[in-house]
């Protein structure tokens, strides 16, 4: 599924089980919540912090795709077409990134 076709799916799955769309604060709330929520299960999975037994079963894939649904969700209710954006935004990384990583030296240790 492309992003287009996701943002698509989002906006059907609102119209018929969420009734509306939360308004973009809430939604924009809910974002801050579930990278969060990656966060924790970063920092104690892969990071320095120990794992708690409540965490050792959250499931990373499910809170990225918390994360994905929400941004889907702020693009369908503020008018952008994310494929776009993303296209757009890859095609500006690859030419002015196209050597900087290479270069770095600190990606060389």
């Amino acid at each position: 599924m492309n992003i287009e076709d996701a943002q698509k799916a989002v906006d059907s799955w609102i119209q018929e089980h969420g009734v509306r769309y939360f308004n973009e604060l809430t939604n924009m709330a809910q974002l801050t919540e579930e990278v969060g929520e990656v966060a924790r299960i970063i920092a104690r999975r892969y990071g320095e912090q120990s794992e708690k037994e409540s965490d050792k079963n959250k499931d990373l894939g499910e809170e990225l795709a918390d994360v994905v649904f929400v941004v889907l969700c702020l693009a369908n209710q503020t008018g952008i077409n994310l494929q776009e954006a993303f296209d757009k935004k890859l095609d500006l990384k690859t030419k002015r990134d196209h050597n900087r990583h290479h270069e770095n030296e600190k990606l060389k240790k």
